[in-house]
């Protein structure tokens, strides 16, 4: 990123933080990290990150449509190139989505890339997992030519 001049910014609920204390533990993270959201509850994924809150409603948080929406409203919030983006039932499910069910995302506006974890063990396992994928996953993305 640094080699590109790209800017980087998380928005983060089931995970917590995590991508962005991930990110922060590289030395220079500073050159492209900006900041990052931990938007636990759906009123502030709507306030900060321009969540629908209809869409919410209509797929539940914990869905596709929202993961990107956040990654929209990350770039838009903290004005970068690209963010990372996690929503999830790591512990409990809820409206008939099962527990383990993470949704991640990572891109730009214009491009992002998201993914459906399912893999159940523990609530701690289940969110080190969508971290480690998160990361994974952009740094794919920014390895492709």
């Amino acid at each position: 990123m640094v080699e590109r001049g790209l800017t980087l910014a998380t928005a983060e609920s089931c995970t917590s933080g995590g991508i962005a204390r991930e990110i922060t533990k590289v030395s220079g993270s500073s050159d492209y990290f900006q900041g990052g959201l931990v938007a636990y509850q759906d009123r502030l994924k709507t306030q900060y990150l321009g969540v629908s809150a209809e869409d919410i409603t209509k797929y539940d948080v914990v869905s596709e449509p929202v993961v990107r929406q956040m990654v929209r409203g990350a770039c838009k919030m903290f004005q970068t190139d690209y963010a990372i983006a996690s929503t999830g039932y790591a512990g409990d499910g809820c409206n008939g989505i099962p527990s383990g069910t993470i949704w991640i995302a990572w891109g730009k506006p214009d491009n992002i890339c998201a993914k459906c974890l399912t893999q159940n063990i523990d609530r701690e396992t289940n969110t080190d997992n969508a971290i480690k994928e998160a990361l994974s996953g952009l740094l794919k993305e920014l390895k492709t030519p």
